[in-house]
């Protein structure tokens, strides 16, 4: 019987398995039955078998077993005692398989190996065909021709041949960069592109292995690509930061790169520009242009700088003077980036309100003088803050003006004092003093007296104006002064005769009014203390100096006057008093019949037209009576005969006149404008 396999390790190839069963149960499989392997690998042949466990009544036992190769009239020798294999073949055999391993193998290594069994009872037994072992080198390293020697421009064509020595027979592989391009001798590489730049390599392979070529450069000249720009650090740009501008383009020759900035080429030409601490005046657009002997290429980058708003220009229109009531509007801008909000505030007050457009007014509809002041603009974005100050100075015409009188309190007599007029007003307003509607000095705000007298108090007007228009007010001034000299008077006047009534009156020009008390000659009580002294009953002892002093918190004057009383005899002033309850008697009876008479014509007269309470004939009629020791006469009117007149004379020293006063009756619930009733009447006096 015949068993045939062959086998491989990692690089051999499975080419089939054999099993062959023989008589009486011996049964004997290779696995593979031919290998093919590179010279210095190393290669396993298996084998498995399988034995009947009696033969003629006799159990068969293995005693050896060898693996060994066919040689033509010689006997089978172990591989392990070759010399030609000495240190290379190593046998692992079980109760049922028998695996031969030999290492470094070597051309002479390719025989047919098969297996051998001997039993104990001399039986030899042999696998065969067995396994066929093939040695052979790997392929030679490929070489690689290029077809377009020098350089290799753009658009041309290139063919790349590869070819390598081998047996067995080998195929090839086109590789760019580890990647796969093809699987043919030759590579065509037609209209070449930047893109096809790079190294390449061929790679030829037959079952005993794979060898590479070296690397082969192609490199396509070509003119610049479209530039790219970058900016580092990325992100936004503030100002201050140090910032670079990267412009890299795909060019073969590599190209030269320049930058420009408004048409106008800025550094020298290099791929980088450099800002040590880019500001907003490094804002717009830059130009990259790159090129080589083969052309020319170039692009634009807008470079945006964020930055804190600059010192801000505030603006008013109208322009020139702003006068009250006008519409004004306040405007605010400042250059910054991101654009800046806008905050009004105005001295302590604050007026805020957010602006996001440049240029945005703070308008006054009717802008008041209140609204005059310091205004504040601040510009602000998330870099930083800035801010400028106006002034608005609002026309307007004089307020109702206010005086103050310096010194405060009260004015006394002598002293020194200002009256200031002060008013609101833009522009300042001249101030004149006025007096009874006349000015008094040259227009100013203050208006002095050096020693202000009593003549001086009175109403004053202040009268305030500009341009604008003008106000006034009014200021009562009052000044306190001491008494002036006392006026005394003596009513009745002249000598006053023992028993009569006496009346001293004391008037003095103070402020304020003064009191007053009087004093006698030689007497430490005051008699009175009123403005006023009355004596109803004076006797000759009353007579004397009287002093009359005026007083008030700023001084003191007095004056005298002297009283001079005459005693009267027994018998005249009994006739006296006679005299005087006669008269008053005779006037009641007088007024009685006066008012009867009157109210007799009313009734008379009321039927006549033009006749009436208002006529001439409704006066009062005035009736003397003198009084005497012989009677009393009455005399109904002022013009009598001169001869009574003349009678009269003689006795004129002799008699007192008494003036009695009557009101005249009016209708119940109105005046009149009547005269009074007067009735004198003379009392003689007997000495």
């Amino acid at each position: 019987m015949s068993l045939r396999e062959a086998a491989r390790g990692l690089v051999f190839f499975l080419l089939s398995v054999l099993a062959v069963q023989g008589e009486d149960g011996w049964r004997f499989t290779y696995a593979p039955t031919q290998i093919c392997a590179i010279k210095g690998s190393t290669v396993t042949i298996h084998c498995t078998f399988s034995h009947p466990s009696r033969i003629n009544d006799h159990d068969v036992t293995v005693e050896r077993t060898f693996w060994f190769t066919e040689v033509q009239n010689k006997e089978p020798e172990d591989l392990r005692t070759d010399s030609k294999y000495a240190g290379r073949v190593q046998n692992h055999c079980g109760e049922s398989d028998c695996t031969l391993t030999i290492t470094d193998l070597r051309e002479s290594d390719s025989h047919v190996y098969e297996f051998m069994l001997i039993t104990g009872q001399g039986g030899r037994f042999i696998g065969s065909p067995g396994v066929k072992l093939t040695v052979t080198d790997a392929p030679k390293v490929p070489s690689v021709l290029m077809s377009h020697p020098g350089d290799i421009f753009k658009d041309s064509s290139v063919t790349l041949t590869c070819s390598s020595d081998a047996y067995p027979p080998h195929t090839y592989a086109w590789n760019k960069e580890n990647q796969k391009l093809g699987s043919e001798p030759h590579l065509v590489l037609s209209s070449i592109q930047s893109s096809d730049s790079g190294e390449y390599y061929c790679t030829a392979e037959n079952e005993l292995g794979k060898t590479s070529s070296k690397y082969v450069l192609i490199n396509v000249k070509y003119a610049p690509r479209s530039p790219s720009v970058s900016v580092s650090p990325t992100g936004e740009i503030v100002e201050g930061s140090s910032v670079n501008l990267t412009c890299s383009s795909d060019a073969n020759p590599a190209a030269n790169c320049t930058w420009y900035k408004n048409h106008t080429r800025i550094g020298e030409p290099k791929n980088i520009y450099h800002f040590t601490g880019i500001s907003s005046w490094d804002r717009g657009v830059y130009h990259c242009k790159c090129e080589n002997k083969h052309g020319h290429n170039s692009t634009s980058k807008s470079i945006d700088v964020l930055y804190a708003p600059n010192l801000p220009s505030v603006s008013v229109s109208p322009s020139g003077e702003i006068v009250e009531g006008s519409s004004v509007t306040l405007t605010c801008s400042s250059d910054a980036n991101p654009p800046a909000d806008y905050t009004w505030n105005k001295k302590n007050e604050r007026k805020e309100f957010h602006l996001h457009l440049e240029g945005t007014g703070f308008d006054f509809s009717s802008i008041q003088s209140s609204d005059s002041g310091v205004y504040h603009c601040t510009a602000e974005n998330e870099l930083g803050r800035n801010s400028t100050d106006i002034i608005i100075a609002v026309k307007y015409a004089p307020r109702s003006p206010s005086v103050s009188v310096s010194p405060s309190g009260e004015i006394v007599e002598g002293s020194s004092v200002s009256l200031t007029c002060s008013s609101d007003a833009n522009p300042t307003a001249n101030c004149t003093w006025y007096r009874n509607h006349t000015r008094i000095g040259e227009p100013k705000n203050i208006y002095h007296f050096t020693a202000i007298s009593s003549g001086d108090r009175g109403v004053y007007q202040c009268k305030c104006e500009n341009q604008y228009g003008y106000n006034s007010i009014m200021n009562s001034l009052d000044v306190l002064y001491a008494p002036k000299i006392p006026s005394v008077s003596v009513s009745p006047s002249g000598e006053i005769v023992e028993g009569s009534s006496v009346t001293l009156t004391c008037s003095s020009d103070a402020n304020p009014p003064a009191d007053y008390t009087w004093y006698k000659e030689n007497e430490d009580s005051r008699k009175a203390s009123a403005q006023i002294f009355t004596i109803a009953d004076v006797r000759v002892e009353n007579g004397g100096n009287y002093s009359c002093f005026a007083q008030n918190t700023q001084g003191c004057h007095n004056s005298t006057v002297r009283l001079m009383v005459i005693a009267a005899s027994p018998g005249a002033w009994k006739s006296t008093v006679i005299g005087i309850i006669s008269a008053v008697f005779l006037g009641i009876m007088l007024l009685f019949a006066f008012f009867l008479i009157r109210e007799l014509r009313a009734s008379k007269q009321s039927s006549q037209p033009g006749y009436g309470p208002g006529s001439e004939q409704n006066q009062t009629d005035a009736v003397f009576y003198n009084i005497g020791p012989g009677g009393a006469s009455r005399y109904e009117d002022e013009d009598d005969d001169d001869d009574d007149d003349d009678d009269d004379e003689e006795d004129e020293d002799e008699f007192a006149y008494a003036a009695v006063t009557f009101k005249s009756f009016a209708p119940r619930g109105q005046d009149t404008g009547e005269d009074p009733a007067k009735l004198y009447s003379t009392v003689k006096k007997n000495f």
